[in-house]
């Protein structure tokens, strides 16, 4: 169950200053780019949240990459129990984490905590752009941690899905694979990032990017939970699965579904580099 302390999804820069001021609180800097492994930390050096942790997307938030995975496969549980101990965690502190993408990197952390049993950050809404824009301090170069006990963590195996679960869910017609890739990625027009094109035939499209405003915030539950209802019609949220490109993305649209109030929808990890890593597995593309 999650802590009281931390199930706030989200956090506005105003009450995160005050988390900051008032309480023991550990922020993350998840800021990445997945054209450039190091961006991430040259942008954390070079300004964050006072305090803030920067969490690697390639080294923290994800394991080594192998033959048959994905670009981001799930760290191990040792792995990332390291990770927190390194960074200061421990259950009694207030965790949040932002990145400058709206939210598409610091999901894969609140969900990484959620799928290895731990209270979960609240995202920063607006991330990294809210809290320049109001005006905050913020520091530059290396964050000295203390470091704390690392954590005994076990991962809950019912939220991520294997690649041979989620065709088999596919070919029973019990799962609805939602791609949260751009449209023109998942209809295969463009790929910028992997050696194949297209999308998972009987998935749907669901931009990540649909969940936010038009000034990078997310969108009200209720407006959520509409435009979700309308794309998954008769489907209930816990036959739902999530994908993207590897993994990350598609954690946005899982975080955006529980604060519409639609629980249980899993991920599916390896996403479409892994499922592109077996040519005999079948590409589609176009709409849908």
């Amino acid at each position: 169950m999650t802590s009281p302390r931390t199930e706030r999804m989200l956090v506005s820069a105003a009450e995160l200053r005050d988390w900051l001021a008032a309480e023991d609180c550990l922020v993350f800097d998840c800021r990445s780019d997945l054209k450039d492994p190091d961006a991430g930390r040259r942008a954390w050096l070079a300004g964050h949240l006072p305090g803030a942790v920067h969490a690697s997307l390639y080294l923290d938030l994800a394991g080594p990459v192998g033959p048959q995975t994905g670009r981001h496969p799930l760290p191990e549980a040792t792995a990332f129990a390291g990770f927190l101990a390194r960074s200061g965690w421990s259950r009694e502190r207030r965790v949040a984490a932002y990145d400058a993408q709206g939210g598409a990197y610091a999901v894969r952390l609140w969900w990484l905590m959620r799928h290895f049993g731990l209270p979960v950050p609240s995202l920063l809404d607006g991330g990294w752009q809210a809290w320049l824009a109001a005006g905050y301090e913020t520091h530059s170069g290396e964050v000295i941690v203390r470091a704390s006990p690392t954590p005994r963590l076990h991962a809950a195996a019912a939220d991520a899905l294997p690649v041979d679960a989620v065709q088999a869910g596919l070919a029973a017609g019990s799962v609805l694979l939602l791609d949260a890739r751009g449209a023109e990625r998942f209809a295969g027009l463009v790929e910028p990032i992997d050696p194949v094109a297209g999308h998972v035939p009987g998935a749907v499209n669901r931009p990540y990017t649909n969940n936010l405003d038009a000034q990078g915030f997310f969108k009200s539950p209720e407006v959520l939970a509409g435009e979700f209802a309308a794309r998954l019609g008769e489907t209930a949220p816990g036959d739902v699965v999530h994908m993207c490109g590897s993994g990350v993305t598609a954690c946005h649209n899982l975080f955006a579904m529980e604060l519409a109030g639609l629980a249980d929808s899993r991920l599916y990890p390896g996403s479409w580099s892994e499922w592109i890593r077996d040519p005999a597995r079948p590409v589609a593309t176009g709409t849908a």
